[in-house]
């Protein structure tokens, strides 16, 4: 009998359940629901499309996006309506308020990002006060404006509000705010709010957290007002203009836990500092202000300390007298560039003392000493160790049992040496699991020697290798195959022979970067597997050979670099489906063939490097189709024809694409983040993500994109910036004929143009005074007749000019400006050429006047010498270079290699130089 009254009784509770949730949301709410998808959406508008508006009424509404029910009544709690209405081309934009009166249990409304200005006129008000169990309010990024916190002060029952990034361009309305008695955090980030706010502060009494960071306020700090609030936990004045020296009434904030004054203009000594009295203090951020200087024993006693932030400031460690130790245990400490003052240069000494530390960035320092393996021994729980760019030396040693939950070790520029430590790589089995969860790792510009790795270690999940610039030498270990890497940067090594083909099944490998070693053989065709990831390649620097895979066409790689190798045969249909190329660097090869058609299809090229190569025929007109281009060199090959008159169609603008690599994080930041939080949605989420994005997200490989590219008679470097602004035409040293293009003076924005050690006639067109911006103009050896245009002064850029050894005549341009720097070597060669700084005078007619007969004769007689005595000393003296040059290349591999790179070099400059002026003798005999 009590069995059956008990399972009635379980039906009845069961049926009572399902009234209210078997059947889905409220139907009142439903449809008020629809109403508010049909005001957001303008006529075929796709917001909330998952939202159904069929006749079905089983539709469960709490089950669409951006809609949160209670799961007892079915009442809508939470809506998250943010980036849904499509920016309209009207300024304004306003939401009726009545549609949310159907929600009477609402608690959390969420409509960010949406160009709201505000409520309908007269729906506002009296009907959103209505919303008495709304406690979250997120209204960040809209074009709401001071009038429109009337309502929000309306609704008593708010807690959190957020009005990030609007247009509260007006004093913030204080009384009005006032009102809101249960407000506990206010963010008001990127609002234009003026001192008196804070002087006004002190009403907001049952404030928790306020976030006024980037809001423009300026001054100093006034001593009344935001100090009375007492209850306040965390506090973001960051990215102001705010300067002095803080006020003492910072000490009555006994609660505050966080303290976010980063990017500010703050200055003066701590101590003495009212930070020391807020025993509370959790987390404190100082970052860039001129705090000069800190001493961090004025910290020791908040003894509840836990993160501290203070890159780019003046840091000063504690006296040697002093040896007390803090009473607080940090789980980050981050003093990047503080320009610490240390008479031993040492890492300061209170960190010996400290045992829970998960993020250590003591990175452009200058610290000096041996590596401190003590900080990874001491600190079991540390994951995160940036040491980069100071003075240690020695050895690289890491504990017997390295950390295990280490996912980034960066020691890179510094002069440490030895190999990689073989218990890095290599850890017990109890250790496994752990070991692989190291994802960074970057040796970069040190003098670490050896193989890589050994033949085999446990780190499964490294994604992230830099080794360049080392001494490191051997083949790249198999190993390595059991990774599945983004990037890889061996550049700059002694790294030997062939490239891995186990390359192409990492999935995931986007980077690679191995120039600078001696790599050999052919580039294999398994990296064109990596056709959807690849965005990377610099192989140049080795000697590699055979042809380029046609099958390499990546349609997401941006970078080539096969410069400087041994590489074949005819270009063909490499890169023909490489619509993102930016870059495609394959100077100095033994390349031959033709330009290939398709060239003009890669919209996106804007460096295109053939230097030196053995490629032929005609500079085709799909070139002129290049919009992007900015860096052409075609020199060195055996091009003949006409020089396009389309490539004045290419603008030659300043692009940041050329630098731009792509970005990221290098591993992932979010677990440190958030095993540093007390509770979800504090504010040191938001401070520790804004650092990590300044000094964390950076190009994936560390080389820079670098280009070589010759002006002013000079090879140079060119990257960063730099590399962004420069713009040039190379195309000296082919069978190139005809007259130059007038057109080719359009390109107002091109830094260099040499068209040297050609067969070109005519005369220079007088449209190159359009080349506004051009610093080196090269036309020397070529056949070019008539005048120098004298509208050439007005080139004030111009640093280098030559028409050396061409037939021009009349009389050399005024000597102002930058012509009058200019000597007789970028002149000579032209017999009819006269004035200044030529010795030939010019006659009123301006040809040049008659040379003394027997000048020539005199020159010849001016000079002689002992031949026997000069062969005897010259014989003598090769024997002895080259018996020395010699011993150098055998002993240092490297000086080999660069030798035999400038030994290529030197012959095929020569050899342009020889055929060039052989073709010039036999045309000058031909004619005569």
């Amino acid at each position: 009998m009590e069995l059956k009254r008990f399972w009635w009784w379980f039906m009845l509770v069961l049926f009572s359940l399902c009234i209210n949730g078997c059947f889905g949301c409220l139907e009142e709410e439903r449809i008020a629901l629809l109403q508010l998808k049909a005001s957001i959406n303008y006529p075929n508008g796709s917001s909330l499309s998952g939202w159904d508006e069929s006749a079905n009424k089983l539709s469960d509404c709490c089950q669409w996006e951006g809609v949160e029910c209670n799961n007892t009544t079915r009442h809508v709690i939470r809506l998250d309506l943010s980036f849904l209405m499509e920016y309209p081309t009207q300024k304004d934009r306003y939401l009726n308020a009545s549609l949310f009166l159907p929600f009477h249990k609402l608690n959390y409304l969420d409509l960010s990002d949406n160009g709201i200005s505000g409520w309908v006129p007269n729906e506002g008000f009296n009907r959103f006060s209505r919303l008495n169990k709304l406690e979250v309010l997120v209204l960040s990024d809209n074009h709401f404006n001071d009038s429109f916190l009337a309502s929000i002060s309306a609704v008593a029952s708010l807690k959190k509000l957020y009005l990030r990034y609007n247009q509260l361009d007006q004093l913030i309305s204080i009384p009005e705010l006032g009102r809101l008695n249960n407000l506990k955090e206010l963010y008001l980030d990127g609002s234009h709010i003026e001192k008196s706010f804070l002087q006004r502060a002190g009403i907001l009494t049952s404030l928790n957290v306020l976030s006024i960071g980037d809001c423009g306020l300026s001054g100093s700090l006034p001593a009344q007002g935001w100090c009375e609030l007492r209850n306040l936990q965390e506090l973001d004045l960051s990215e102001n203009e705010l300067e002095g020296i803080l006020p003492s009434c910072l000490a009555n904030m006994t609660a505050l836990r966080l303290l976010d004054l980063s990017s500010n203009h703050f200055n003066g000594s701590m101590p003495p500092s009212p930070l020391s009295s807020l025993q509370s203090l959790k987390y404190l951020v100082l970052s860039n202000n001129y705090f000069s200087p800190i001493r961090l024993s004025s910290f020791f006693n908040l003894s509840k300390l836990e993160v501290i932030l203070s890159d780019n400031n003046e840091i000063v460690d504690e006296a040697e007298s002093e040896t007390w130790a803090p009473t607080f245990q940090l789980k980050v400490i981050i003093l990047l560039n503080t320009s610490t003052k240390r008479s031993s240069g040492a890492i300061p000494r209170f960190l010996h003392y400290q045992h829970k530390l998960r993020v250590i960035d003591l990175s452009h320092n200058n610290l000096l000493g041996k590596f401190p393996t003590w900080l990874l021994k001491n600190n079991s729980r540390l994951e995160l160790l940036n040491l980069r760019n100071n003075s240690f030396i020695g050895p690289f040693h890491v504990p017997y049992h390295p950390n295990p939950k280490i996912w980034s070790i960066d020691i890179s520029d510094n002069h440490l040496r030895g190999p990689i430590p073989a218990n890095l790589g290599t850890m017990p089995k109890k250790f496994a699991m752990g070991c692989s969860s190291l994802q960074y790792l970057r040796l970069s510009n040190n003098n670490f020697n050896g193989q890589i790795f050994p033949t085999s270690f446990n780190l499964t999940n490294l994604s992230y290798l830099y080794i360049d610039n080392n001494q490191f030498f051997g083949k790249i270990p198999n190993s390595l195959s059991g990774i599945d890497g983004t990037t890889f940067d061996f550049s700059n090594n002694y790294l030997s022979g062939e490239l891995p083909r186990w390359m192409g099944n990492m999935s995931s490998l986007e980077e690679i970067a191995m120039a600078g070693n001696q790599l050999e053989g052919p580039i294999p065709l398994e990296l064109c597997k990596l056709d959807h990831v690849l965005t990377f390649l610099d192989l140049s620097e080795n000697y590699l050979s055979g042809s380029i895979p046609s099958c390499f066409n990546s349609s997401f790689i941006k970078h080539v670099h096969l410069n400087k190798n041994r590489l074949s045969g005819p270009i063909r249909n490499a890169f023909k489906d490489s619509f993102e190329l930016v870059t495609l660097d394959l100077r100095e090869n033994r390349l031959t063939g033709y330009l290939p058609n398709w060239i003009g299809n890669l919209s996106s090229l804007s460096i295109l490097l053939l230097k030196a190569n053995h490629l032929q025929g005609r500079i085709q007109n799909q070139l002129c189709l290049l919009g992007h281009l900015s860096m052409l060199d075609l020199s060195q090959n055996n091009f003949s024809g006409l020089i396009p008159h389309c490539l004045s169609n290419i603008t030659f603008e300043v692009t940041d694409q050329k630098s731009d690599l792509d970005e990221g994080w290098y591993g992932d930041y979010d677990p440190v983040v958030e095993t540093l939080l007390p509770y979800q949605g504090t504010k040191l989420n938001g401070i520790l993500f804004r650092h990590f994005a300044v000094f964390y997200i950076h190009p994936n490989v560390d080389a820079q994109q670098v280009v070589e590219f010759t002006t002013k008679r000079r090879s140079y470097i060119y990257k960063g910036d730099i590399l962004d602004y420069m713009s040039g035409i190379d195309l000296s040293c082919n069978s190139l004929s005809g007259g130059i293009p007038a057109e080719l003076g359009n390109l107002s924005n091109i830094h260099a143009l040499n068209l040297s050690f050609n067969n070109l006639t005519g005369s220079i067109p007088m449209k190159f005074s359009g080349l506004e911006q051009i610093e080196s103009l090269d036309l020397s050896y070529n056949n070019l007749n008539g005048i120098i245009p004298p509208q050439l002064i007005e080139l004030h850029s111009l640093a280098v000019f030559s028409v050396a050894h061409n037939n021009l005549s009349g009389t050399t341009p005024e000597r102002k400006d930058q012509f009058g720097t200019f000597d007789e070597s970028n002149y000579e060669g032209n017999h009819l050429l006269c004035g200044p700084p030529l010795v030939k005078s010019c006659t009123k007619n301006g040809a040049p006047s008659a040379m003394p007969a027997d000048h020539e004769g005199e020159e010849g007689d001016s000079f002689s010498i002992d031949m026997v005595a000069f062969y005897i000393s010259f014989v003598v003296s090769y024997a002895i270079v080259l018996m020395t040059i010699a011993a150098v290349l055998y002993i240092n591999p490297y000086w080999r290699q660069v030798w035999f790179y400038f030994i290529e070099v030197c012959i095929t400059n020569f050899y342009c130089f020889v055929v060039i002026n052989f073709r010039k003798l036999s045309n000058f005999r031909s004619t005569t």
